[in-house]
């Protein structure tokens, strides 16, 4: 697996907010580092330089700082 970012905060519309590390497209699944799903990237918001992406979370929605992974 590879880390393409972090948990920034949840979201009042319950969408998990994660500062990327990595280049990654909407509608890929991200993992926690336990191998469980966090949820698929619904937008990229945010400055080019310094990228977010907004997940829809389909399971544990993981607490601030916590990375996060895309499969390979």
């Amino acid at each position: 697996m590879l880390q393409v970012g972090t948990l920034s905060h949840q979201a009042k519309s319950g969408r998990l907010i994660v500062r990327l590390t990595k280049e990654i497209k909407p509608g890929v699944v991200l993992f926690d580092e336990g191998g469980r799903t966090l949820g698929r990237v619904v937008e990229l918001i945010g400055p080019v330089r310094a990228p977010y992406a907004s997940v829809a979370v389909s399971g544990r929605p993981g607490k601030k700082g916590d990375p996060a992974f895309l499969e390979r």
